[in-house]
């Protein structure tokens, strides 16, 4: 009974994490702004480590079936 709700969490964070990932490379390739006012640099590093964890804890969830 407790795969569902794993399944359901996996699922938004992996769903979550890839978007990010997949939209903060767009952003990246076409030279435009992940954040306004912020640094081009540390705005991308920040999207992308919030990516890759919240594909890791689609992971862990997934591994916890």
């Amino acid at each position: 009974m407790e795969s569902g709700p794993a399944i359901f969490a996996g699922m938004v964070f992996a769903l979550f994490g890839g978007a990010l990932l997949v939209w903060t490379a767009v952003r990246v390739r076409n030279r435009e702004p992940v954040a306004h006012d912020v640094s081009p640099v540390a705005s991308a590093t920040l999207a992308t480590l919030a990516a890759v964890a919240a594909l890791a804890v689609a992971a862990w969830s997934f591994g916890r079936l």
